[in-house]
């Protein structure tokens, strides 16, 4: 790929990511641009520049910036048309590593390290459908996204983001212009791993269905106990009897109930674990 590539791949960008924005809710807070406030600290400082607010960010800085953090650590020299655009725009959103984490998952991929090296490219450069490629990388990204605490407040930009990239990658690896890409200010929102949303605990699942534990719960346990104690002088107390049956009904549904409730909390922790992989 040229350095024509880049370019073309950074105007997309460019449009995707808007101007100035400083979201509550956006772990990127302060970005113009796409550049947050910490990466423009970090790069002023590797250049021996006094920092400043990323407002005042240049056309060449964004450039450089772009070039260096993003496109030269995916490797976006070495990648297929519409593929580095792909692997580009999620370095952008959600970090290098993130996103060469998509890719070599896409590609099937034992190691997946976040790092591209010989390996990965000679997996890309053995793809023939690279259409194909690309779709199962977004999928991933949509899985990662959809995994996220700030989806409900971004997850409408974000998908939109996502079909716009779809779009351009597709048609840049078929070898045609693509549609023009437009802005959405929920879809700049960067998508960290650090936002991803609490895995549920089967903790009270397993406090209640005795899973794991010697002897069972001690709380279906008690009543058990209590039912027990209870049973033989149900015959001459009818309150007895109906307290009998309650503990009875109770039991049950905390035995079935935290059962159900453990099944989903694993399954729940097991995909939460693969869409952030």
């Amino acid at each position: 790929m040229t350095i024509a590539e880049f370019d073309r791949a950074l105007a997309k960008e460019l449009i995707l990511e808007g101007g100035f924005v400083n979201h509550p809710k956006d772990p990127g807070r302060a970005t113009m641009k796409g550049v947050t406030q910490a990466v423009y600290d970090t790069y002023r400082k590797s250049v021996g520049a006094a920092r400043q607010s990323v407002r005042c960010i240049s056309d060449d800085e964004v450039r450089a910036i772009y070039r260096s953090r993003y496109w030269n650590l995916i490797k976006g020299d070495s990648l297929p048309p519409g593929v580095g655009f792909v692997v580009f725009d999620g370095a952008v959103n959600s970090g290098p590593a993130q996103s060469v984490k998509w890719l070599q998952r896409a590609l099937g991929l034992d190691r997946v390290d976040g790092l591209i090296g010989p390996q990965t490219l000679q997996a890309v450069a053995a793809v023939n459908d690279h259409d194909a490629l690309i779709d199962r990388i977004l999928k991933l990204r949509d899985a990662f996204l959809k995994a996220l605490k700030t989806w409900s407040t971004f997850g409408k930009g974000w998908t939109n983001r996502l079909r716009q990239v779809l779009a351009v990658g597709q048609a840049w690896a078929r070898g045609s212009v693509g549609p023009e890409v437009v802005y959405d200010a929920a879809g700049a929102a960067k998508a960290l791993p650090s936002d991803a949303k609490a895995a549920p605990s089967a903790a009270l699942a397993d406090a209640v269905t005795g899973g794991g534990a010697i002897g069972g719960s001690a709380i279906v346990g008690a009543l058990q106990t209590a039912q027990t104690q209870l049973t033989p002088l149900a015959a001459g107390s009818a309150t007895i009897g109906n307290i009998v049956a309650g503990i009875v009904v109770v039991s049950a549904v905390l035995t079935i109930g935290g059962a159900v409730y453990g099944w989903w909390a694993r399954r729940r922790r097991a995909e939460l674990a693969e869409a952030l992989a």
